[in-house]
């Protein structure tokens, strides 16, 4: 087996998703991420699942390339969450072949977010879709260990963690942590580098994970450490927003350091847990 490599929604989110997908053909990549629903107000997003042309655009396109589509994003999970109103959306995602959907848990009563999460969970099921609960330090789900509890009391194939390597950096996440987490239950991972300490303020968290990532091996993440704690081979998609470096250099160049310096960073440690 070897690692499946996916350009993330955010690394180029400017970018439409038609001609993302040429991106990732040109620069080797093997799956995108494509963001269908916004992830904060009066952002970007791509909303094929309510345009049925460009839904069909981009459907072709990727019947004319080797790059499929791994995940869609993004589900938020809040206190007014109403999990029929995404059937469209996974309906557009199955028909893109996506086999992952971004979740993150915005509720702060658990009790509401983890039954939430069990009733999507068991919609994606339907559609062979697997929900991957992101934690982030600032949501509702600030750690692995918080997902795991959620993600134990839903049932079904579609229960998922999602682990982003900047929000384990800047977690109360231990390597430990994502040893723990079942096999199954990891679908994909996403990588980036980040600045040690981090931050110390959320505002500074947030803005940080939506601009200002680092290059894999130029900052101070454990990325070997976090790679070779998941199970072997998983999917990983490069999740790096920084649009003045990305800019100085252009985005072909800009894709072709972040795949190279990815592959360098956890070289090791995926050909050590690759059969």
């Amino acid at each position: 087996m070897t690692v499946s490599w996916g350009l993330a929604a955010l690394t180029v989110l400017d970018t439409e998703p038609i001609d993302q997908i040429e991106l990732a053909q040109r620069h080797g990549f093997d799956t995108v991420g494509l963001r269908l629903l916004p992830a904060a107000p009066g952002t970007i997003s791509y909303p094929l699942h309510t345009d049925r042309a460009a839904l069909r655009a981009v459907s072709a396109r990727l019947a004319s390339s080797p790059v499929d589509v791994f995940d869609v994003e993004i589900i938020r999970i809040t206190s007014e969450f109403n999990v029929d109103d995404h059937r469209r959306l996974l309906d557009a995602a199955a028909q893109l072949g996506a086999r992952a959907v971004l979740v993150a848990g915005d509720d702060h009563d658990l009790a509401r977010l983890t039954d939430a999460y069990a009733r999507l969970a068991q919609l994606c099921a339907e559609y062979g879709i697997a929900a991957s609960l992101e934690f982030m330090p600032w949501t509702s789900v600030p750690n692995a260990s918080s997902a795991l509890s959620i993600v134990r009391q839903a049932d079904g194939p579609a229960r998922s963690i999602l682990v982003d390597t900047l929000h384990v950096g800047r977690s109360a996440t231990t390597l430990d942590d994502l040893a723990a987490i079942p096999v199954e239950w990891i679908h994909y991972a996403q990588l980036c580098d980040g600045s040690v300490p981090a931050p110390p303020t959320n505002d500074e968290l947030i803005r940080q994970a939506r601009e200002e990532r680092l290059v894999p091996g130029e900052g101070g993440l454990d990325l070997g450490g976090i790679v070779a704690s998941l199970p072997p081979a998983t999917p990983i998609s490069i999740e790096l927003p920084n649009e003045p470096m990305r800019r100085v250099i252009g985005t072909d160049a800009w894709l072709e350091r972040l795949l190279s310096s990815a592959k360098q960073a956890i070289g090791d440690s995926a050909s050590a847990t690759t059969p």
